[in-house]
């Protein structure tokens, strides 16, 4: 009997831990995420808004944040292309919702290479930019695509696995709310170490005044940049669920950092811009967004709890 209480009891944890908003987060106010500008969600690489009208890439995130209160955008960028490419895409979205709904300026938050999407936006419209907030962002470029860009150059199938990402990217795109160019090697020159410092010395807000992978001071850059407030967070861990199929092959991408921290797809270092809410969540890069389908390690923090602190983070801070 005392066995099956256990049992009761550790299911009970679990499914608190993966529904849709933690426990904690349905008992705070009804305006707990309610900031004063409008958020908007950029995805990264591969990523979408929507497929087939049903399935989200911030699974459940848009509507926690908006069931304390906060007006959420979920946008739609060229699932690959160079940084600038998708920021201009962000852009002139950010122009048209200002048109037809009167906002004033924007929370922006960016998951993988929807910091760098973002950034852009803080960059050239300022004005149109409350803050920028990243999320397991490889700012200062990835090992991993330092690893594919070598592996394609010398077994001479760069040009190969480039059309066949964009292929990939096109089915997501028509099964989303695209109709927008895909270059997946565009987007893996981005994400090099080379792309991302030529992006870093247009855009350098927010960079940590560190030119070391370290703990100490100058790890984080400053928050407040040309009237922007700069955040970032990311997960340092990469096997997080064994019922996640995905985490598999987050495991193969670790292998490029050779034992550094890091997050499947992207270095702990790297994922640091402005103010470091946190850098070592126990997620892997999946798990920033709540994929698969919430699945997670069984006594990690709720993503959704996480999106609506930062939310109401943001709030208390007029924005």
């Amino acid at each position: 009997m005392r066995f099956f209480s256990r049992c009761l009891t550790t299911l009970a944890i679990a499914f608190a831990a993966w529904g849709p908003v933690a426990t904690s987060a349905q008992t705070q106010p009804t305006q707990y995420t309610q900031t004063k500008y409008p958020i908007v969600l950029a995805h990264g690489l591969l990523g979408f808004d929507r497929i087939l009208g049903s399935f989200d890439y911030w699974y459940q995130i848009p509507q926690a944040l908006r069931q304390g209160g906060a007006t959420v955008y979920v946008t739609q960028q060229s699932s690959a292309n160079q940084s600038e490419l998708r920021g201009e895409q962000l852009l002139a979205t950010l122009k048209e919702l200002k048109a037809k709904h009167g906002h004033e300026k924007f929370n922006l938050i960016g998951h993988s290479h929807g910091g760098q999407t973002v950034r852009y936006v803080a960059g050239v419209a300022p004005e149109l930019v409350a803050s920028a907030t990243s999320i397991g962002t490889p700012h200062t470029g990835t090992e991993f695509a330092e690893t594919l860009m070598g592996v394609t150059k010398a077994t001479g199938t760069t040009a190969l696995v480039a059309t066949g990402v964009n292929g990939l990217t096109t089915l997501i795109d028509l099964l989303s709310s695209g109709g927008l160019p895909q270059d997946s090697l565009a987007a893996l020159n981005s994400l090099t170490f080379e792309g991302a410092a030529k992006f870093n010395a247009k855009f350098p807000a927010g960079k940590p005044t560190s030119t070391t992978c370290g703990t100490g001071p100058g790890a984080a850059g400053p928050e407040l940049v040309g009237g922007v407030r700069y955040f970032s967070l990311s997960g340092s861990s990469v096997l997080t669920n064994p019922l996640d199929l995905l985490d598999l092959a987050l495991v193969a991408g670790s292998l490029s950092f050779k034992g550094a921290a890091n997050d499947g797809l992207v270095s702990r270092c790297s994922s640091r811009w402005g103010t470091v809410v946190r850098d070592d969540f126990p997620w892997n890069h999946l798990d920033e967004v709540n994929q698969a389908f919430g699945l997670r390690g069984l006594m990690s923090p709720n993503p959704l709890s996480v999106y609506r602190a930062h939310a109401n983070r943001l709030k208390a801070l007029g924005l």
